[in-house]
C-alpha cells in the first residue's frame, strides 16, 4: 500500500517531486508510524464491514480502527465480537486485496488473546490494538495482554494507546498520569506504535463541545493538554513517541458564525473555486485549520470518523517542495559541524544543530507522504486524490 496509491501513476508523477514509498503491514514500526495517516474508526457492528474496509481502501486509507468501545452500545459488545471474527474471515478469504493497517478497538484487556484466537488465520490481517481510557494502572494488563497474544499466535501485534482520562486533563494529577503512562510506554516501546488523544472525552469533563469554527487548541483546558502530552512524550531525543491529533467531529454544517478560514487564491490559481465551496459546506475549512495546528505542535496523523475527512489529512501531510529542500540542506555530511545557511528559496535561515530534529522528521515524512512538485500545493493534491 502507500498514500495517494488510488489515484493513477502519471497524476502522481505530475503532482510529485518524489512519490510516497510503499509499505506492508510487516514494514517497520518506526515507518508505519509515520505512515498511519488519516486512520477511520468504524463501528466493529457494520454488518457488510469487510466490503467498507475493501471500498476505503480503494478511496486511499491505509490504516483503520474497528471499535468495540465507545462507538456500538454496551449491549452489542459480543455480536461485535462475532462480526469482527466473520468479517476477518471473509476479507481474508478474497483474492488479491490489500485491506489497510487494521486496529481493533477494545474495551478490556481479555478481549485481546481471546479475540486473536478467535481469528484464527485472519488474524494475519490484524495490525493491533487500540487501547481505550490509557493510564499506567490501567494500560500495563493491555499491554501484557497484547505481548502474550502476539507470543501465543506468532504475530507482531501493535499497540496504540488512548490517551483520554480525566487524571491526565486535571491539573492536579496530570504530570503524575504522564509520567506513569511514560513508564508503561517505554517498558513495551517495541509495541507501541503510536499515542492517540481523545479530545471527546477530555471535552466531556468539562461539558465542553467544540465548534465547527473552533479548534481543539481554541478550548485552552483542552489546548494545554495536549501540550503537556507532546513534552512529555512526543520528544525528538529519541525518547518520544508519535503522536496523533485528535478527531474532528463534523461533516456538515448547517449555519456558521464566523467567516470561511479558507483563503481564496489558492483555489482561483488552480480553477477549483467549487472545491473550496464544497470543503466550506461541509466544515472543512475548520478541519484544514486543525491538521495545520496538529503539525505545528507536532502531531502527526489524525483520528476521523467520516471518510470526506481522510483526504485532507493525507494531502496536508504531503512535504511542500520548499520543507524537503531545506531538511535536505540541513542533513547534509558537510553540514556535521553545525552553522548557519541561507534556504535554497532565499527566504529564510536553517540553522543546522537547533533544526536537526526537525529535518529529520520531515524527510521520514516525506518518505510516507511523498514531496509535491515544486508549483504543486495541497490543493492540487486536494483535487486529484477526490474520487471520481
Amino acid at each position: 500500500m502507500r498514500h495517494f496509491g488510488h489515484i493513477a501513476p502519471e497524476v502522481r508523477q505530475r503532482l510529485f517531486h518524489q512519490e510516497p514509498c510503499e509499505f506492508t503491514v510487516d514494514s517497520s514500526a518506526r515507518l508505519l508510524s509515520a505512515a498511519l495517516g488519516a486512520t477511520l474508526y468504524s463501528p466493529a457492528t457494520r454488518p457488510r464491514l469487510a466490503d467498507d474496509i475493501v471500498k476505503q481502501a480503494g478511496n486511499g486509507v491505509v490504516s483503520m480502527v474497528l471499535c468495540l468501545e465507545d462507538s456500538i452500545d454496551d449491549a452489542d459488545v459480543v455480536a461485535g465480537e462475532e462480526n469482527l471474527v466473520r468479517q476477518f474471515a471473509d476479507l481474508d478469504s478474497r483474492a488479491g486485496v490489500e485491506p489497510p493497517l487494521l486496529f481493533i478497538r477494545v474495551r478490556v484487556p481479555e478481549q485481546i488473546p481471546d479475540l486473536v484466537r478467535r481469528l484464527g488465520d485472519s488474524a494475519r490481517l490484524l495490525s493491533g490494538f487500540v487501547m481505550p481510557k490509557f493510564t499506567e494502572e490501567r494500560g500495563i494488563p493491555f499491554l501484557e495482554a497484547l505481548t502474550a497474544a502476539e507470543a501465543e499466535s506468532g504475530r507482531r501485534l501493535f499497540a496504540m494507546p488512548v490517551l483520554e482520562s480525566p487524571e491526565l486533563l486535571y491539573r492536579e494529577s496530570r504530570v503524575d498520569t504522564l509520567e506513569g503512562i511514560a513508564r508503561a510506554v517505554d517498558k513495551f516501546r517495541d509495541r507501541v506504535l503510536a499515542l492517540r488523544l481523545g479530545v471527546t472525552d477530555f471535552c466531556s469533563s468539562y461539558g465542553l463541545r467544540r465548534a465547527p469554527d473552533m479548534t481543539a487548541y481554541d478550548v485552552q483546558v483542552v489546548g494545554s493538554v495536549i501540550a503537556d502530552v507532546v513534552n512529555m512524550l512526543g520528544r525528538a531525543d529519541g525518547t518520544g513517541f508519535t503522536v496523533t491529533g485528535p478527531v474532528w467531529e463534523y461533516f456538515r454544517v448547517p449555519e456558521r458564525m464566523f467567516k470561511p478560514q479558507l483563503r481564496q487564491s489558492p483555489f482561483l490559481e488552480v480553477q477549483a473555486v467549487e472545491l473550496r465551496e464544497k470543503l466550506i459546506e461541509h466544515a472543512m475549512d475548520g478541519l484544514l485549520r486543525e491538521i495545520s495546528l496538529d503539525q505545528a505542535n507536532g502531531l502527526l496523523g489524525k483520528t476521523c470518523i467520516h471518510p470526506s475527512h481522510v483526504l485532507p489529512v493525507h494531502a496536508l501531510s504531503v512535504v511542500s517542495h520548499e520543507e524537503f529542500s531545506d531538511a535536505q540542506d540541513i542533513l547534509r555530511p558537510e553540514r556535521g559541524g553545525g552553522g548557519v545557511l541561507r534556504s535554497a528559496y532565499t527566504n529564510k535561515m536553517n540553522e543546522v544543530k537547533p533544526h536537526r530534529a526537525w529535518a529529520e522528521r520531515t524527510l521520514l515524512r516525506a518518505e510516507v507522504f511523498g514531496v509535491a512538485g515544486e508549483d504543486v500545493g495541497f490543493v492540487e493534491l486536494l483535487a486529484a486524490g477526490i474520487p471520481g
